[in-house]
């Protein structure tokens, strides 16, 4: 059993494989890329590795494979104090990403999970919730929908970072407190994200939804805000909303007041999308400190 820490991130891992190119190939089109960066990721994955670089505490709970990508994110968590002791390795595949960077930071990515299929739902056995915080990605549901009843149960918060619809979201969307939306999930569930504030708002108590440069609006209850993005020089948004998921979490863990709480989060974003590769532009206490003492 993991000591208790402040977030436990629940969800996605993967070994990102990823390729600055001068622009994304058209059909049947061969480019030759600019150069190669290869490291850990995940939503969940990234989050944790993120809250960490932040000065506070988290595990990990998910699956990687027993093969070489795998090997490398379980030492790559472990060398960034992630908490691995809920991580269950096995004979499938660790998921692999490919992704292509432009040099205006807009990106492409393919996902390959093989015949890797979400944990059985009595995959982990928490007698307690190790953390003061937990954070889902959706993309392991069965292992998060109890580890969700639980924690409401406990009065321990719940997030889920909903980055794209599909069904492991879908079914969580309304089992968590804080419900954290890309602009993608919004235009996919709702058509825009006004409409999807709306409509999310009903299911859970607070709703967060980021729209990249333009930064973000929410609604908690009947009260409704906005906040600007800050201003940065993206050159990979890879990574930028796993960036925002863990420092809300850890935020959150600490007790930050909620318009302190989002700007500490869009400071965390906004500074993944300065360097290459999700992982890699995750940032650390001391150049989040300057971004977020900045006045936006």
């Amino acid at each position: 059993m993991t000591t208790n820490v402040d977030v436990l991130c629940v969800g996605h891992a993967s070994y990102d494989l990823i390729f600055s190119v001068s622009r994304h190939p058209g059909a049947d089109e061969k480019i030759v890329a600019d150069s190669l960066l290869s490291c850990g990721g995940g939503p969940a994955a990234n989050a944790a590795v993120c809250v960490n670089r932040l000065g506070l505490t988290s595990a990990f709970a998910g699956y990687l494979g027993r093969d070489l990508y795998g090997d490398k994110h379980f030492q790559e968590l472990n060398d960034e104090g992630v908490g691995t002791q809920l991580i269950i390795r096995g004979a499938s595949p660790t998921p692999l990403s490919t992704v292509l960077v432009k040099p205006d930071g807009e990106r492409c990515l393919i996902n390959c999970k093989g015949d890797t299929r979400p944990l059985p739902a009595d995959a982990l056995n928490l007698a307690h919730i190790p953390a003061k915080v937990v954070l889902f990605d959706g993309h392991e549901p069965f292992i998060s929908l109890p580890l969700a009843e639980q924690a409401r149960q406990t009065n321990i918060p719940t997030i889920l970072d909903a980055g794209s619809v599909h069904d492991g979201a879908l079914a969580l969307m309304n089992r968590v407190d804080y419900l954290v939306c890309s602009e993608k999930f919004a235009g996919q569930y709702a058509g825009d994200e006004r409409k999807a504030l709306s409509r999310l708002a009903e299911l859970a108590p607070t709703v967060v939804i980021t729209l990249g440069e333009r930064g973000l609006i929410w609604q908690r209850g009947n009260e409704r805000g906005a906040l600007p993005a800050y201003p940065v020089a993206a050159v990979d948004t890879t990574g930028a909303g796993d960036a925002f998921h863990g420092a809300f979490a850890a935020a959150l863990a600490g007790g930050l007041e909620w318009q302190t709480l989002l700007r500490y989060a869009s400071a965390a974003g906004a500074l993944c999308c300065t360097q290459m590769g999700a992982r890699l532009g995750l940032p650390g206490r001391k150049e989040h400190a300057r971004l977020f003492n900045q006045v936006l």
